[in-house]
């Protein structure tokens, strides 16, 4: 990112073959991850907001206090707003951004996480998932699909029950014709939340 002043991380050429993973951190990067709600720091194998500091940081944004302050914390800390996952070898893996999480009874939801469990069956040929709300305001996780051969809406949310913690269950499934992204293949979830319909409060399960 901008911020940091060029990489953080990098899998060297001898290292494993793990496409999926950004590597270890370059030398003279430090890396921690913070719990995404309490800001407390979690260890291997749990997902945390990656924060950096390094000596190519950048000092802030030139006279904007207000977003430094936020990106920035007072020992140099740099709020990347990445939702990222560390092994116990020191391979830093992206899973989705900050922002993207759906917030289900005080549960932490990362879309991607989902997505990649619904591409996975045979019937799906592309899937979003966004933060929709139940009848009661709630925000549940809830997925948009595009097909490609017949499936229902409960066959996929058993599916993705069988692969997950509870809370992560998807509560509400829409079919739809294509899933919209950017010209780089961002999916644009504002999109996907402004046409999204309140989920059944009877689909609604609780940990």
């Amino acid at each position: 990112m901008t911020e940091l002043g060029g990489g953080s991380h990098f899998a060297p050429d001898e290292g494993r073959d793990d496409p999926a993973s950004i590597g270890p951190p370059l030398p003279g990067v430090e890396c921690r991850l913070v719990d995404c709600a309490t800001g407390a720091d979690v260890g291997p194998g749990a997902l945390g907001e990656l924060l950096v500091r390094s000596p190519a940081a950048m000092r802030g944004y030139l006279g904007d206090d207000a977003a430094t302050a936020a990106t920035i914390d007072a020992d140099g800390w740099v709020h990347t707003g990445d939702v990222v996952s560390v092994d116990g070898d020191g391979w830093f893996t992206v899973v989705d951004r900050v922002k993207e999480l759906i917030k289900y009874n005080g549960y932490q939801v990362p879309p991607a996480e989902l997505e990649a469990v619904l591409v996975t069956h045979s019937a799906v040929a592309d899937v979003a998932v966004v933060a929709g709300r139940d009848d009661e305001g709630t925000e549940v996780p809830s997925a948009f699909v595009v097909r490609r051969s017949p499936v229902s809406a409960d066959e996929l949310q058993q599916f993705v029950a069988d692969r997950v913690a509870p809370y992560k269950r998807i509560r509400h499934v829409e079919f739809v014709d294509e899933i919209p992204k950017s010209p780089a293949g961002k999916i644009l979830r504002r999109m996907l939340v402004a046409q999204s319909r309140p989920a059944p409060a009877s689909l609604v399960v609780t940990p």
